[in-house]
C-alpha cells in the first residue's frame, strides 16, 4: 500500500434483536462497495458472541475515499445500517483530502494522518 492509501476502522455494536437485519445491509453495502474502483478492501469482522463489528476499510487514494463517502452505499444505506447498531468508533488513517475530511469530521471520524513507517 502506498503513502496514498487511506484506511478507515469503524467499531459498531449490534442492537438487540438487530443481528439479521445488520448482516442484510451489510451484505448490500459489499455489494455496492465492491463495484467502486478504488475501493481496495472491505471487510467486516464480528466479534465471538456476533454482538460487535469492525469494518476495515481501504481506499487506493483520496478520490477513491471521496467517491465512496458520496455513493449510494453510504448516503443511503449508512443511516440504515445505524439503526441497527450502534457507532462507537471511527477512526481513518491517511489523508482522505480536504472534503473528505471535512464530511468525515461532520460524522465524529478522528483522522490519524501518515507520519512514518514501512509498508509492502
Amino acid at each position: 500500500m502506498s503513502k496514498a492509501t487511506v484506511h478507515f476502522t469503524v467499531d459498531l455494536t449490534i442492537n438487540e434483536g438487530k443481528l439479521e437485519a445488520f448482516q442484510a445491509i451489510a451484505q448490500t453495502m459489499i455489494d455496492g462497495t465492491q463495484k467502486e474502483l478504488g475501493a481496495l478492501g472491505y471487510e467486516w469482522h464480528l466479534s465471538a458472541d456476533r454482538k460487535r463489528c469492525r469494518l476495515l476499510e481501504t481506499y487506493a487514494d483520496q478520490n477513491a475515499t471521496l467517491a465512496h463517502l458520496t455513493s449510494p452505499v453510504v448516503r443511503e444505506l449508512v443511516p440504515k445500517l445505524l439503526q441497527t447498531a450502534t457507532l462507537n468508533r471511527f477512526e481513518v488513517y491517511g489523508d482522505p483530502g480536504p472534503k473528505a475530511a471535512e464530511t468525515l469530521s461532520k460524522v465524529g471520524a478522528e483522522i490519524f494522518p501518515h507520519w512514518q513507517g514501512l509498508n509492502r
